[in-house]
């Protein structure tokens, strides 16, 4: 058996053909935030296990169960690997008074963390990009939220993610609710799991999105949420629900949705992918106006989403999303005393001039260079010899088409060689 150091379990590497696939997406959305007025704020990794139990509520399973924790030995406290970037973000926020001057639109991107059983679309380092808009109290800005993916969808050319939606309601609404829930839950008690039984009166909630069939029958008949909102939380409903329309964006309602964090109220979404197994949710979020008192700052409203990068990636890829690859324009041969370091320092001009070009590296003769030179992709050898060496020369020799090859002076190099692949 190889005694090989490989990555840690659900850590994964990806590799240059996949990477240029993740660049090219991530070019794509940080255009389309900007297109919206988004600006990027970026946290760090590690944070002080306080803010995630405070934010996402000490019994979740995020915290109970999922996040990377430590006690750093210098300084004796408590740090966790974040987990997910809406708590980093308004934490950012309140440090740094960003809404002093008014509500911002912010989006993030990069590396999470959380130790969970690796499987297909679910993995324990995971990205995700995301937006937040804070101070921003109307439907509106939810709405815009929702569409904003709705068009990142249709830009990437992903078809059948479908929207559901549903609303919460305020933190007053939910305590009425949740007494009655709990005593639903209670008389069916015994048609609960270990998990479900757990949550009954820290979090009865969770319960409502159980994957347990023996527990989704006995959600199916607990108490509507609905019922118990209120006359400002249905107009916020109601008025997200209209601009979905009137921007032809579908929507399914649905009433178990509740979201794992404790931070939400009012809308909750998710947007939802049955090409994923059982990691079918690619994106979702929801507003969370408490959560800036929540972590010690000034009441502020929030609603922001958080999308996964490793799962929208995969669609591309089934999709059949593929991303021409840039190949370089010269691959540079040299052969000779002295000519590697000519060779090196014109590739440096070459570069300058704004050309991709690769230098032969590892030896070998002419013939061996040459094979290497076909094998990159190039359009153009640069051959390198010490008759070129000795008139400040180079000898141009074309790879794709059967134009001769030319010698040409260094100092009027950058210049034709543009031309050349201009004309190719």
């Amino acid at each position: 058996m190889s005694d090989a150091i490989q990555a840690v379990r659900g850590m994964n590497d990806v590799l240059p053909d996949e990477a240029e696939l993740w660049l090219w997406f991530e070019g794509v959305v940080a255009d389309w935030f900007a297109r919206y007025g988004y600006r990027q704020v970026r946290t760090p990794l590690l944070e002080h296990t306080g803010l995630f139990r405070r934010a996402i509520g000490a019994v979740t399973d995020i915290v109970e169960k999922e996040m990377y924790t430590f006690t750093d030995a210098l300084n004796d406290e408590s740090l966790t690997l974040r987990p997910e970037a809406t708590a980093s973000t308004v934490r950012a926020a309140i440090e740094h008074s960003l809404l002093y001057d008014g509500p911002k639109r912010l989006w993030y991107q990069g590396p999470m963390y959380r130790h969970e059983r690796p499987q297909k679309g679910r993995y324990r380092e995971f990205h995700q990009f995301g937006a937040e808009a804070l101070g921003f109290d109307g439907p509106e800005v939810d709405a815009e939220l929702i569409v904003m993916c709705a068009a990142l969808w249709k830009e990437l050319g992903l078809e059948g993610i479908r929207l559901e939606l549903n609303t919460i309601g305020s933190p007053q609404e939910r305590a009425a609710y949740r007494a009655d829930l709990v005593r639903h839950f209670e008389a069916n008690e015994a048609k609960l799991d270990a998990d479900a039984r757990r949550r009954l009166h820290s979090n009865p909630m969770r319960v409502l999105d159980s994957k347990n069939p023996a527990v989704q029958e006995v959600a199916a008949t607990a108490p509507d949420l609905m019922k118990y909102l209120g006359e400002a939380s249905l107009a916020h409903f109601l008025g997200l629900q209209r601009l979905l329309k009137a921007a032809a964006v579908p929507f399914t309602l649905n009433p178990r949705l509740v979201r794992g964090l404790d931070y939400y109220n009012f809308t909750v979404f998710e947007w939802i992918s049955d090409r994923l197994g059982a990691q079918g949710t690619v994106c979702g979020g929801g507003r969370y106006d408490g959560l800036f008192a929540q972590l010690g700052g000034k009441p502020a409203s929030g609603v922001g989403f958080a999308a996964g990068v490793e799962r929208l990636v995969a669609l591309l890829r089934d999709a059949g999303r593929s991303v021409p690859r840039r190949l370089p324009d010269a691959y540079l041969v040299h052969q000779g005393e002295g000519t590697l370091d000519y060779a090196f320092a014109l590739g440096e001009e070459l570069r300058a001039a704004g050309h991709a070009v690769v230098l032969h590296a590892g030896g070998g003769g002419f013939k061996a260079q040459m094979k290497k030179a076909d094998a990159s992709g190039a359009r153009v050898a640069l051959i390198v010899g010490e008759d070129e060496l000795g008139a400040g020369a180079v000898t141009l020799k074309p790879l794709r088409d059967a134009r001769p090859q030319a010698r040409v002076a260094r100092a009027g190099l950058a210049r034709q060689l543009k031309d050349f692949l201009k004309e190719s």
